[in-house]
C-alpha cells in the first residue's frame, strides 16, 4: 500500500472509530434524514443557525466506515459558514466524488477519493452530504 493510501485510510478509520459531532441536536433546525436502500447505510443530519451561519451540526446513523468517516468530516466542514458556503462546499465534495474535480491534497476529505473507483460505495461517502443539501432545501 502506498504512503498516500495508508495515510487516508487511517484518516477514515480515526473518523470512523472517534467520530467528531455525532449525536442529536435538541433545538435543530434542519434535521433530514437518509437511508442508502443499496447497502442499509442510514444517517441523520441535525443543525442549528446563529442568522445566515450554520452553529452546529451533528450526526446520528449506522453504516460503513465510509459513510460514517464521511458524515464525520462533513460535520467539521460545515460549522460556520453561511448557507451559500454550506451549499457550495456539498457541491464540490460531491463533484470530487463523481470526478469533476480535484481532491486538495491537503484536505482530509481527499481520504475518500479513492471510494471514486468503487462507484456502488459513491453514494456511501456522499450519503450525510446530500441529505444536509435536502435540509436547505435543494433537491
Amino acid at each position: 500500500m502506498s504512503m498516500m493510501r495508508e495515510l487516508y485510510t487511517q484518516v477514515i478509520l480515526d473518523h470512523y472509530q472517534r467520530p467528531r459531532n455525532r449525536g442529536k441536536l435538541e433545538d435543530a433546525e434542519l434535521e433530514e434524514h437518509l437511508l442508502n436502500p443499496l447497502c442499509g447505510d442510514e444517517v441523520t443530519v441535525c443543525a442549528t443557525f446563529d442568522g445566515d451561519k450554520v452553529a452546529d451540526v451533528k450526526f446520528s446513523g449506522r453504516g460503513c466506515s465510509i459513510s460514517q468517516a464521511s458524515a464525520s468530516m462533513m460535520t467539521e466542514r460545515l460549522v460556520g459558514k453561511s448557507r451559500e458556503e454550506a451549499r457550495a462546499q456539498i457541491e464540490g465534495f460531491k463533484a470530487m466524488m463523481i470526478g469533476e474535480r480535484e481532491f486538495p491534497e491537503t484536505d482530509d476529505l481527499a481520504a475518500l477519493k479513492g471510494v471514486i473507483r468503487y462507484p456502488s460505495r459513491i453514494k456511501c461517502a456522499t450519503l450525510a452530504w446530500t441529505a444536509f443539501q435536502r435540509g436547505l432545501g435543494i433537491r
